[in-house]
């Protein structure tokens, strides 16, 4: 049972971790388009045209730049916003922290890893190649990856 409780709190502190992931990369992109947009502003006619013409057109693609940005991380958010935060399945799906013989992943969004007491979690959309691999799978089930044999151990 305790088991069972550290891997709820565990869980909860990885979507916590993801949450918090997606809110930092959002202010940054935010503060990136503010800083832009000064800059767009403040740039001034100058005896040399082409120059300012230039400037102001780097400025622009980075702005787009940013905004494909933004709209992915909107997508992210999105996502986040449907994972089902007290799933409590036998099998694997979006929402499980799976623990296997070897690491723990959170199927949710990828954030990299979180690190909380002495464990690890991988924080991973069910899109990628781990994440397809265990969808779908129970405690027990094996999967391969890198030519590596991991066993589930737990999910929660």
């Amino acid at each position: 049972m305790k088991e069972i409780e550290e891997l709820k709190v565990l869980k909860g502190k990885a979507y916590e971790h993801c949450v918090l992931f997606v809110g930092d990369r959002l202010k940054r992109i935010q503060h990136q388009i503010s800083e832009l947009e000064a800059a767009l502003t403040s740039e001034t006619k100058s005896s040399a045209g082409d120059k300012h013409e230039t400037g102001r057109a780097m400025i622009q693609l980075e702005r787009e730049k940013l905004g494909r940005q933004l709209s992915e991380l909107e997508k992210t958010q999105l996502l986040l916003s449907k994972v089902p935060k007290n799933r409590n399945s036998e099998t694997i799906g979006l929402g499980s922290l799976v623990v296997t013989d070897s690491f723990t992943y959170f199927i949710a969004i990828p954030s990299g890893v979180f690190k909380f007491k002495s464990r690890s979690v991988y924080c991973i959309s069910a899109a990628t190649p781990i994440g397809k691999l265990v969808f779908g799978k129970s405690v027990s089930d094996t999967f391969s990856f890198n030519g590596k044999k991991f066993s589930i151990l737990a999910i929660q």
